[in-house]
C-alpha cells in the first residue's frame, strides 16, 4: 500500500507539475501574444496620427482657399497663381519657390537616399510645388501652423526671425476668413 501511495503521489505530483508547466507556457504564448498586439495598436495609433496631422496640415482644397493651412500660404504667395513670378527674387509658381529652396529640398532628398530630385522648372507646377513642401516642412520638423508658415517664409530659422511674424499674420487672415 505504501508503494501504491507513493506512486499515486507521484503521478499527482507529475500530473500537477505538467499542467503548473502547461499554464505558465500558455502564459508565456499570451503575454508574447499582447506584446505583438501592443506593437501593433501603437504603430496603427501612429499611422492615424500622422494621417490627421497630414488632413490638417497639406489638405488644401483650391475652390475654398482661405480653409486650410497650405491653401492660405498659396494665397499668400501667389493669391492661387500657379504662374506667378517675383522677377526680383527669382520666386517662382503658387508657392513662390526660389532656387535656393530647390538645392535645399535637393539636398534634404540625397542625405535621405531618395533618388527624387528636382528642377528648377518644377516650381511652375503645382503638384511638384507642393511635394518640395512637404518635404521641406517634414525635413525640418514643422509641426504647428506658425512654425509651417513663418519657416517657408524665413527659412529653417523663420520662428526666430521677427520680420516672418507679418508674413503669419497674413497667412492667419486667410486661414480665419
Amino acid at each position: 500500500m505504501k508503494l501504491f501511495t507513493t506512486i499515486f503521489l507521484m503521478v499527482v505530483m507529475a500530473f500537477l507539475f505538467g499542467s503548473i508547466l502547461s499554464r505558465i507556457e500558455t502564459i508565456e504564448q499570451l503575454e508574447f501574444q499582447l506584446e505583438e498586439k501592443t506593437y501593433t495598436i501603437d504603430s496603427l495609433i501612429h499611422e492615424i496620427d500622422t494621417l490627421i496631422w497630414e488632413n490638417e496640415v497639406w489638405a488644401h482644397n483650391i475652390e475654398n482657399n482661405t480653409t486650410h493651412l497650405l491653401s492660405a500660404i498659396i494665397y499668400v504667395e501667389s493669391s492661387n497663381n500657379d504662374s506667378a513670378y517675383h522677377p526680383g527674387e527669382n520666386a517662382v509658381g503658387c508657392l513662390q519657390i526660389r532656387q535656393c529652396m530647390v538645392n535645399d529640398v535637393n539636398r534634404i532628398l540625397k542625405r535621405q537616399k531618395s533618388d527624387l530630385r528636382f528642377k528648377y522648372d518644377d516650381r511652375w507646377l503645382r503638384s511638384k510645388s507642393i511635394k518640395m513642401f512637404d518635404i521641406y516642412c517634414k525635413h525640418y520638423g514643422l509641426i504647428t501652423a506658425e512654425e509651417i508658415a513663418r519657416c517657408w517664409n524665413g527659412g529653417p530659422r523663420g520662428m526666430n526671425n521677427p520680420l516672418t511674424s507679418t508674413y503669419w499674420r497674413k497667412v492667419q487672415e486667410n486661414l480665419d476668413s
